[in-house]
């Protein structure tokens, strides 16, 4: 047992499998006491069950830990609250949340159906927002305390995930806004994108060429957590960990401007946007393009 996060009481979503599991882990070894809420669904969202949230805890428990399990739906707001209820009630306090549980339905945009969209908005962006919006009455009062997300590179845009990578899209924002609007209560807020071999991984639908193992992101996430973070303090950002990687994303902000003497036009536009204000390119789109060329010639593309 280590000390990294002794004293705090920490609650994760999505605990039962995968990173979540490897999170609750980690941070029952470094000290703190641990709500494991898992739904226990499949990873298309069926079949719930609280036995993997319930197997999670013994484990916890025999190695000498404490954990209590909550296999509530954090897509409800009850569900939300609920998980951070338990950890008043089980150790009078919540330090720390982390926002791991997903699901999966992939779907080419123009097939995707309602039943497709909304469960996979719903248990990401939704799932996170009733557990941070618990959560962050309870940090303000206490002034201190830390929001962690999961998003994805997938952010960035998917082929056949726009369901997932919009949720994943509107996480960062969230983790974004709640590092702003909490900063003056002393709580930080702070997301994660991982590289890991999970369950959900094992879907993805293009190659992994970086990609380590959910106790690395683990090892991240507990860091997050800890005071060791707040002393700098880090809050707002995104971070990517796969393997013996680890990366920050860029902040959001303006690249060029151009302005016009007088009212703008269509015509002006088209005559003045391509040549200065421009474009910036889609790093995931010009791989695309360098793969569908390179099946075209029959070649493999530069990796």
């Amino acid at each position: 047992m280590g000390n990294f996060l002794a004293g705090k009481a920490v609650a994760v979503t999505g605990a039962g499998r995968g990173i979540g599991r490897a999170v609750a882990l980690a941070a029952a070894a470094q000290g703190a006491r641990v709500v494991v809420n898992d739904y226990g669904v499949a990873t298309d969202g069926t079949e719930p069950t609280s036995a993997v949230a319930d197997a999670v805890v013994k484990e916890i428990e025999a190695a000498g830990g404490t954990a209590v399990a909550v296999a509530d739906d954090i897509s409800t707001m009850a569900g939300g609250a609920r998980v951070v209820e338990t950890a008043l009630v089980e150790f009078g306090r919540l330090d720390g949340v982390v926002c791991v549980a997903g699901i999966l339905r992939e779907r080419m945009l123009f097939n995707m159906s309602e039943e497709e969209w909304d469960p996979v908005l719903a248990t990401h962006l939704k799932g996170t927002f009733t557990v941070f919006r618990a959560a962050s009455a309870v940090m303000r009062k206490q002034r201190s305390g830390t929001l962690i997300g999961f998003t994805s590179g997938n952010h960035q845009g998917s082929v056949s995930q726009a369901n997932y990578s919009a949720a994943k899209g509107g996480i960062i924002s969230l983790v974004r806004s709640a590092a702003l609007g909490l900063h003056k209560y002393g709580v930080t807020a702070n997301a994660v994108a991982p590289v890991a071999r999970t369950r959900m991984s094992a879907g993805v639908p293009t190659e992994l060429t970086e990609i380590g193992d959910p106790e690395d992101v683990a090892a991240l996430v507990v860091y997050l957590l800890s005071e060791r973070a707040r002393e700098h303090p880090i809050t707002g950002q995104v971070y990517t960990i796969a393997g013996p990687k680890i990366a920050v994303w860029a902040q959001p902000r303006e690249l060029r401007a151009g302005y016009a003497e007088g009212t703008w036009t269509p015509e002006r536009i088209a005559d003045f946007l391509p040549g200065t204000v421009g474009v910036d390119p889609m790093p995931m789109l010009e791989r695309l393009t360098a793969m569908e060329q390179a099946a075209r010639s029959g070649t493999r593309p530069n990796a």
